[in-house]
This record gives C-alpha cells, structure tokens and sequence, in this order.
C-alpha cells in the first residue's frame, strides 16, 4: 500500500532568549494510506509539535514532509486538525461552522454538511448553537468541519483529553466508525495508552529530550477491541515497557 505521509530526517529547534531547544530529533515516519497511527510520549517529546510541522503551520524545520508525495510548504485542504479544544464559533450554527466559508446554499456544500452531520451523528443539530450542545457533541462538529474536504490525512492532537471518561469512550467508538466508513489516514497524539491501543493500527512510542522515535509498533489485533482481554493487555504492558527502558536503547527501533 503506498504511503499517504513521509517524514524523512525532520529535526525542529526552537531558539529563545537563552539558548536553542532541540525539540526534534531526525524523525523517520512512513504512513501508509489508510492507516490509523497513534503516537504517545512524555510531555516536551514534540508529539503536538509535529502534528503542527504535518499541518504545514510552522514551516522552520530541517528534513522534508510529504503528504500524497506533494512536499507540505504550508496549511492545505488535503491536512484536516482537530485540537484538543473544539474552537467553535460561538455565534454561528453547527451547520455554518461545518461548512466554514462555504454557502450552504450551494446543493453540493448543504450534501456533504449533511453527509456529515449524518457521519457523526448529529442530525437534529443543525440549528444549534455551540453552547447548547455538549462537550462531546462540539467535539464531533468539530470532527465533521475537518472532514469538510475530504482531507488525506486527519491530524488529532488530544480531541478527547478534556472530556469525562463515559464521554472520551463513546467518541473514541464514533472516530473509529468514521475512520472504517471513509478510509481516511489518521494521525493522533495521545498520552492514553489504552486509547491508541483501541483505535491505532500502529503506535509509535517517543521520548523526549530531543523529541525521537523509539518505538513502533504493530497492534495485529481485530476490531472491535476489547480492553480487558488478555491480548489487549499484552500490548498495554509491552508499550508501558518502553517508557521504563535506558534511552541508549533507542537507536535500535525503526518504523
């Protein structure tokens, strides 16, 4: 299967008042269309960092980012984000802030903003205002505007971290439903193990200080997953492992 998104040798550093902060390290990353990985590590890994280097916002980097083999030299409509936060506009609509700056009275933009609402679950929302929906449901609007456009690659960094478990559990169910319906390239930062466990078909496993690679690793188990099962729990324990390893040891793991 080709590769949607290729990270080859990319190093970030930050420069401040002081000295330069190596954020980064000579990351090699290859995802392959369709795939759902996960990468978890230690706050100041650089995990949201990279999402934002993917996202095209923040164009100072060394080494070179690919998505759909085109070089990423800025933001694109082929690269959807989600933050943790929703960042809803307040004053408008479910439907107005799912089709952003389109018409909804354009009869292709009002399918998809229904397509959408229908994907997520949200039908019978449409009229309603951010404040009048719930921490779960923002969350979804705010799945379906990255949607909008039909992006190759998703870029997830911590949508559900702010949410009570009851609510983080049912919307890792939905994203998983979105992603087997529309095939799309997911890339999510987590810091809940069992949250990649659930949803990835890879996890890659950094460290920090500078921000590496250490781990990556295949999760071979069938959906849907269960938590309590044996195997499930294997995976917990091996990942666990690596964050309690010698950081020499890193060096030997490749993707």
């Amino acid at each position: 299967m080709a590769s949607m998104l290729t990270i080859e040798h990319v190093s970030k550093t930050f420069q401040n008042d002081q000295d330069r902060v190596h954020v980064l390290h000579d990351l090699d990353i290859s995802v392959r269309n369709g795939e759902f990985i996960s990468i978890i590590g230690p706050s100041g890994c650089g995990k949201s960092t990279l999402l934002k280097l993917i996202a095209g916002l923040d164009p100072d980097f060394d080494g070179t980012i690919a998505v759909g083999g085109q070089a990423v030299d800025g933001p694109s409509k082929d690269r959807g984000f989600i933050f943790q936060e929703h960042r809803l506009f307040p004053w408008l609509t479910v439907e107005k802030n799912i089709s952003g700056n389109l018409s909804l009275k354009d009869p292709s933009v009002r399918q998809r903003v229904d397509e959408l609402l229908s994907l997520v679950h949200l039908k019978g929302f449409e009229k309603a205002y951010p404040r009048q929906l719930s921490g779960g449901m923002s969350q979804r609007v705010a799945i379906a505007r990255a949607l909008l456009r039909h992006p190759g690659v998703l870029l997830l960094d911590e949508p559900f971290g702010a949410l009570d478990a009851f609510t983080r559990t049912h919307l890792q169910e939905a994203l998983l439903e979105i992603w087997k319906k529309n095939q799309t390239t997911m890339l999510l930062v987590t810091h809940d193990i069992d949250e990649a466990i659930f949803l990835s078909s890879k996890v890659i496993v950094m460290e920090a200080k500078p921000g590496r690679v250490k781990a990556a690793i295949p999760i071979e188990l069938p959906y849907p997953r269960t938590r309590i099962s044996q195997s499930f729990q294997e995976y917990r324990t091996l990942i666990l492992s690596y964050f309690e390893g010698p950081a020499e040891d890193t060096e030997d793991w490749s993707i």
